[in-house]
């Protein structure tokens, strides 16, 4: 069985003032390649630590986080922030969009970022999630001009332009409404399974959570465990 995202007994603590405030505790999990899988829990259940430790964003206190098999938590910053550009593409329940260049532009310097340059077949593939996404007739404006649904799937199309073998999304439809939503939850659906990436979404909301091949749920820093959810994880002790 090939394994794409592994996280072996993760956990972090914030100091909050005087007081230790425990994020993760000890969490394991294994996805596969090609797989998606949504993580669910309420606010302060530690999924989107989990979420931002996996993509390399923060540290881990301590545990391990393997990419492809290749240890993520031993990279330096520039390996770590390398192996983020070839391989993992974001999505956030804020857009992140620079308001200064238009869709296209957002869109754009995520290929500059990774230093790809641009071929025939990477404008077919541009133009197709792009027409698949509803933004093709947006491009040339700028994000104030656009609605917040059609800025979140800007926001899709900048993260899948690259074919990145992992998708990250932290609640994707976090701020949209159901017809955005249902657009944006179709195309992580879509890439996932004709690219065959690997799809990992952060989400509080379990009918979103139902567009994945898997349901994990979190609560107080930890995996709840299979046998209460039908769901599994992989015990680290």
């Amino acid at each position: 069985m090939a394994w794409m995202i592994q996280a072996e007994n993760v956990r972090k603590t914030y100091r909050i003032g005087k007081v230790d405030v425990p994020a993760l505790r000890g969490v394991s999990l294994a996805v596969e390649k090609g797989e998606f899988v949504s993580i669910v829990g309420p606010s302060g259940s530690g999924k989107s630590t989990l979420f931002y430790i996996l993509g390399g964003l923060t540290h881990a206190d301590s545990g391990r986080v393997l990419i492809d098999g290749t240890d993520f938590t031993a990279l330096s910053d520039s390996a770590r922030t390398r192996m983020r550009k070839s391989k993992i593409g974001f999505v956030f329940q804020k857009f992140n969009l620079l308001p200064t260049l238009t869709a296209q532009g957002n869109i754009d310097i995520a290929r500059d970022i990774a230093g790809k340059s641009n071929g025939s077949g990477d404008h077919e593939y541009i133009n197709r999630i792009t027409r698949l996404l509803g933004i093709d007739q947006r491009l040339e404006h700028r994000p104030s001009e656009l609605s917040g649904g059609e800025q979140q799937r800007v926001a899709l199309a900048r993260a899948l332009v690259n074919q990145p073998a992992i998708v990250l999304a932290d609640e994707p439809t976090g701020n949209l409404d159901s017809q955005n939503s249902e657009i944006v939850l179709k195309m992580l659906r879509q890439s996932n399974q004709e690219l065959g990436q690997t799809v990992l979404m952060i989400t509080h909301n379990p009918e979103a959570a139902t567009y994945g091949d898997r349901i994990i749920h979190m609560r107080d820093g930890s995996i709840v465990p299979p046998e209460k959810d039908r769901q599994w994880s992989l015990a680290h002790e």
